[in-house]
């Protein structure tokens, strides 16, 4: 089940739970632990083992197999060895019937930001979203002290629909998030 995409600079693939993949995943998250603290929730060592990264991203190709979710690892065009992990970007929590929307999710890695890679594979992620998983609504919740997050949202078109009051529990602290959409404007 594995989905391998391109962007002018980048690739965006998914993975299995093989050991050469769950490592470099590990060396992602090991390489921007610091960087990640603010905006992530805690995390305790065992988010920290290889083990432990090898059942998330089985437990990832199965929501894929059942098209509840997709999530791509970022790459430069380059990498031709996929060793070093640029980013990541999800649709998760895919609800089909009469809603079509998922939760949008991204992370770029601490030597990757402000050079456009996060606009070019979340707006990859997005077509993606809309054109094969055929879904109506994509949402983001950021926190409203996250400017580069919110200015890659709004450059790739999502709306302000709002302020979640203590949304999530971010770095031990109930957080407010905004409410960022898309929507598909080609689906009837």
């Amino acid at each position: 089940m594995r989905k391998i995409y391109g962007t002018d600079r980048l690739i965006l693939k998914t993975f299995t739970n093989s050991f050469k993949e769950a490592q470099a995943v590990l060396n992602f998250y090991e390489r921007n632990r610091e960087f990640f603290k603010p905006w992530e929730p805690l995390r305790d060592e065992e988010f920290y083992k290889l083990e432990n990264r090898r059942d998330i991203l089985s437990w990832e190709l199965n929501s894929m197999r059942r098209k509840e979710s997709i999530r791509l690892w970022i790459f430069d065009k380059n990498d031709t060895k996929f060793e070093d992990i640029m980013g990541m970007v999800s649709l998760t929590n895919i609800i089909r019937g009469a809603f079509q929307s998922c939760f949008l999710g991204y992370a770029m890695d601490k030597d990757a930001i402000n050079k456009g890679y996060a606009t070019e594979a979340i707006g990859k992620a997005i077509e993606i979203g809309f054109n094969e998983l055929n879904l109506h609504r994509i949402e983001a919740n950021i926190m409203p002290k996250n400017k580069a997050s919110l200015r890659v949202a709004e450059k790739l078109g999502l709306q302000n629909e709002g302020l979640a009051k203590n949304y999530l529990k971010i770095n031990g602290e109930w957080e407010d998030h905004i409410h960022m959409v898309i929507l598909n404007e080609k689906m009837e």
